[in-house]
This record gives structure tokens, C-alpha cells and sequence, in this order.
């Protein structure tokens, strides 16, 4: 019987990649805007720029992130729509 480590393969998914880059206020939370690239590292330009956003809550027990999508096709669109949304995330967790 192999071992399943001999057998286990990871790949990254070369036409999936992203390149991620990361904004903050540095009180609230951070927006991450992840850019569609091809297997050379140039712009992908036939997918669209995602953003997502990330805050974390205080509880007794500890820090609860919350993660969650903004549909936002620019960063200032996401930074707009973040407060609006991470409530709405919160509201669901």
C-alpha cells in the first residue's frame, strides 16, 4: 500500500492565478484586490479584478474574522461598499 503523501499532488492552477495586492485604514479592516493574471505574469484582462474584504470581531471567546466578497469593479467602489457589506456579514455569522 503506498503512502498517501507519496501519491498527493499539488498544483497550482495556471489559468487561475492572481495577483493579490492588500489595503487597509489600519483601525476597521483590509480590502484585498486580487488581478487576474496569465501564466507569464501579464494582466488577464478577459476576468474581471475581484475584491474582498476582511474585519474581525471582538468576543469572549476570542477574534471572529469575517470574510466576505465586495462587487465592486474598482477599489474605490470596494472601499464604499465595504462598511455597508462587512455589516451585513456580521448580521449573517
Amino acid at each position: 500500500m503506498a503512502n498517501e503523501q507519496d501519491e498527493l499532488k499539488l498544483e497550482l492552477d495556471a489559468n487561475n492565478l492572481f495577483r493579490e495586492e492588500i489595503f487597509t485604514d489600519q483601525k476597521v479592516g483590509t480590502i484585498r484586490q486580487l488581478t487576474p493574471l496569465k501564466k507569464d505574469g501579464s494582466p488577464d484582462g478577459s476576468r474581471p479584478v475581484q475584491f474582498l474584504g476582511e474585519t474581525s470581531l471582538m468576543t469572549p471567546a476570542g477574534t471572529l474574522p469575517i470574510h466576505f466578497r465586495l462587487e465592486a469593479k474598482t477599489l474605490a467602489e470596494a472601499v464604499d461598499q465595504f462598511g455597508p457589506t462587512a455589516n451585513k456579514a456580521l448580521q449573517e455569522t
